[in-house]
């Protein structure tokens, strides 16, 4: 089977939890004996495997998409001056700005996006889809989310093939815009998922709310959960001498990192916890510079600074050595998500977690029974749950191989594999088309 996944790229400035699931799942379909291309858009991919992010050049490159939103002049250059701004070093540099990124700003043209052939970017969709018909051939297109939906009928209508589309974390992203746009966008990619043969969602909480707010038929929604590669990580004996908080995912108020730091500076004050530490990864861009500088600023004024350490290197060799560095993990990402892919890798490495009752957090540490939740309108609740754990080494251990257990048998990649290769049959045999799949990944 030919499979080709277009993903976008974060630009490697922060742990995108799409871009890992997507590599990790090419890495995976090779293995099972699948031709897979990973087609990344935007900016570079953030992949453990360097290689991999360079196969294929970068479509709808970053500075081309906005240069196209703004200028109409733009729209009908030529490519060879359009790929001088593809370059992958000007891409980075780009990548770097968080305003390239950022919901808030860009709702004009999230939905120029997912107008596809009629929006601003139509040339970038022409040259896409004529390079997949001309070089690809494939047999499914897989879009990693569905922001990434203007894409489908052009690739459903040219290429004559299934064409399926992930499903997580679209949400937060719409609702970072101003209502109208969020409205129009919705409504566009309502429209443009009629072209999609199957969207998998990649947890039952998610695809009950994506659902209603997409309007999918029940008939062409499944859930396949997240998986990791568990064979990367080595277990160990956990820490607590002296104990470790752990935070991994962008170094941003989004996510949650300072209510971690109020709860860590509240710990510390207790006797029992004098010797706390933290340990947060996940990258900061430039727009999050002034919230960590706060955060250093507030942990100073407790007397915690010294206590606390912001890693700025989060490739995979760096995860690793930092998930055996730490007592537990904790994302207290307001409002939860679609699933959490740092849950996994923590319990790859034997790490329980300590998250919020919210969004698909408590299916997931359900299914795993590798960590406790806490309800996060209570207060004290978030303080009392780390509490537990680190004042109870062989239960926080308890946990921890739980985890990984569940991941070793349910939440690995290659179980992720075989259930979208299913999906991936499936779908071409409906449509009547020979197995091939070309998946689009799109990162959080």
């Amino acid at each position: 089977m030919k499979i080709v996944h277009i993903v976008p790229g974060s630009g490697g400035t922060f742990y995108c939890q799409n871009c890992l699931r997507d590599t990790a799942l090419v890495r995976a379909l090779r293995a099972q004996g699948h031709d897979v291309m990973l087609t990344p858009l935007y900016l570079p991919l953030f992949a453990d495997d360097a290689a991999l992010a360079e196969e294929v050049p970068v479509f709808f490159g970053g500075i081309n998409v906005y240069l196209q939103q703004r200028f109409p002049f733009f729209r009908k250059t030529p490519a060879w001056l359009d790929r001088l701004f593809d370059a992958s070093w000007l891409l980075r540099l780009a990548a770097r700005q968080e305003s390239s990124t950022s919901a808030r700003d860009l709702g004009a043209m999230t939905l120029s996006m997912l107008q596809g052939k009629t929006g601003n970017q139509a040339k970038e969709v022409a040259r896409l889809v004529d390079w997949l018909k001309d070089q690809e051939k494939p047999d499914v297109v897989h879009l990693s989310n569905a922001l990434l939906l203007g894409l489908a009928p052009q690739l459903r209508e040219e290429l004559d093939c299934p064409v399926l589309c992930t499903l997580q974390d679209e949400d937060t992203w719409m609702e970072a815009m101003r209502p109208d746009e969020a409205e129009a966008c919705w409504n566009a990619m309502r429209e443009a998922g009629e072209s999609v043969d199957l969207f998998i969602a990649v947890s039952q909480w998610y695809a009950d709310k994506i659902q209603k707010a997409m309007r999918i038929p029940a008939a062409r929604l499944k859930v396949v959960h997240l998986g990791v590669e568990n064979e990367i990580f080595q277990p160990d004996a956990l820490p607590f001498d002296p104990p470790v908080i752990g935070y991994l995912s962008r170094l941003a108020p989004g996510q949650g990192l300072d209510r971690l730091i109020d709860a860590f500076i509240a710990l510390k004050k207790q006797s029992e916890f004098h010797r706390l530490r933290l340990r947060a990864t996940g990258g900061i861009t430039v727009a999050h510079q002034p919230f960590i500088q706060a955060m250093r600023q507030k942990l100073e004024a407790a007397g915690c600074l010294d206590d606390v350490e912001f890693l700025e290197d989060f490739g995979k060799a760096e995860r690793e050595a930092f998930l055996r560095s730490i007592s537990l993990l904790s994302v207290p990402a307001p409002g939860g998500e679609a699933f959490g892919a740092f849950i996994l890798e923590a319990h790859a490495n034997g790490v329980p977690v300590v998250q919020p009752a919210e969004g698909a957090f408590p299916e997931v540490v359900a299914l795993t029974g590798g960590g406790i939740l806490y309800d996060p309108a209570q207060p004290g609740a978030y303080e009392e749950a780390l509490a537990e754990l680190l004042s109870r080494p062989d239960y926080a251990a308890s946990l921890g191989e739980t985890g990984r257990r569940a991941v070793e048998k349910r939440f690995n990649i290659r179980v992720m594999a075989d259930q979208l290769a299913a999906h991936y049959q499936e779908c071409t045999e409906k449509t009547g088309t020979e197995p091939a799949v070309i998946s689009t990944v799109c990162g959080k």
